[in-house]
């Protein structure tokens, strides 16, 4: 009978997350893009415009090199959706984590099927993204079930304390990886804006048309998921704690689009050294702590 419940609310959880998600995400996107152009001194373009460079690509012929890509980015936008609806209808934050890591396989799957050698190339450097961010992810989902005793993100609410009081050097080493997750610079490798003249469109270089516009909803998605992680932090057992994680959220990801214009790109050796060791420092030190804390007292 539990299990009945908690699969009905991950199955209610994935749908409200499919609507709301990308909704959020594009409005996110467009305001990214607009503040990006006020640091540049530019106007910048509309609000909505993310949203009319999809329905633009929805209209387009589904052009692909092959039958497979388009069925391996679907399982990638829908692995994204089913991780949201996990992580925002309160359940394991290790299974989100792990599901949203599926989804970004599939990907990186999607890119190699076409055998274009910018692609492939893309598909490396997201490879690489992936073991860089992944270790200080886990790390996150480990430290949180020690401080709430619980991997259930319902069991947040039951704090008497946010569990940023705690594990606040996860915090730091979380938002440190955030920024490859994001697809920011200094470490937008595979997708990037920057490196045109080296990748062309790196990973997404032979997806176009429908197949294109799914890339640009999933990652509205994970841009969503991965601020809700954030405000994780942030949440115990009073409803203004809700307001407190949006806040943020919101700052965090401000803090970001500053970094995106303000960093240069680095290369990959630099991103798997720093990643590795920051996640080795604010992850691994921060468990042991926990772990071995109770022992000290």
């Amino acid at each position: 009978m539990w299990y009945d419940m908690s699969l009905f609310s991950v199955l209610i959880g994935t749908l409200a997350f499919a609507v709301l998600a990308p909704v959020l995400g594009c409005l996110l996107a467009g305001l990214d893009r607009k503040i990006s152009a006020r640091m540049q001194g530019r106007v910048g373009p509309p609000l909505l415009q993310p949203y009319y460079d999809v329905r633009k690509l929805l209209e387009k012929d589904n052009v692909s090199v092959n039958s497979t890509e388009g069925t391996y980015v679907t399982c990638a936008l829908v692995f994204t959706l089913i991780a949201g609806g996990i992580f925002f209808s309160g359940g394991n934050l290790l299974m989100s984590v792990f599901v949203v890591t599926l989804s970004g396989l599939f990907f990186i799957v999607a890119a190699y099927s076409t055998r274009s050698p910018y692609a492939e190339i893309g598909a490396m450097r997201e490879t690489l993204q992936v073991m860089a961010y992944e270790p200080m992810v886990l790390f996150m989902a480990v430290a949180f079930f020690m401080a709430a005793g619980t991997f259930d993100v319902a069991g947040a609410f039951a704090l008497t304390a946010p569990v940023v009081t705690v594990i606040w050097p996860v915090l730091l080493g979380f938002l440190f990886v955030l920024t490859i997750k994001l697809r920011k610079s200094p470490f937008d490798l595979s997708y990037s804006h920057h490196a045109h003249q080296e990748i062309v469109k790196g990973i997404t270089t032979e997806m176009s048309g429908r197949t294109l516009a799914k890339v640009e909803v999933m990652h509205w998605c994970e841009n969503i998921l991965f601020l809700g992680w954030t405000g994780l932090f942030f949440i115990w057992g009073t409803p203004a704690s809700v307001l407190v994680a949006v806040i943020v959220a919101a700052v965090v990801y401000f803090l970001e689009i500053w970094i995106d214009n303000n960093f240069a790109r680095v290369k990959w050796q630099a991103l798997i050294k720093s990643a590795w060791v920051v996640a080795l420092v604010a992850g691994g030190v921060n468990i042991a702590v926990l772990a071995y804390a109770p022992y000290l007292m």
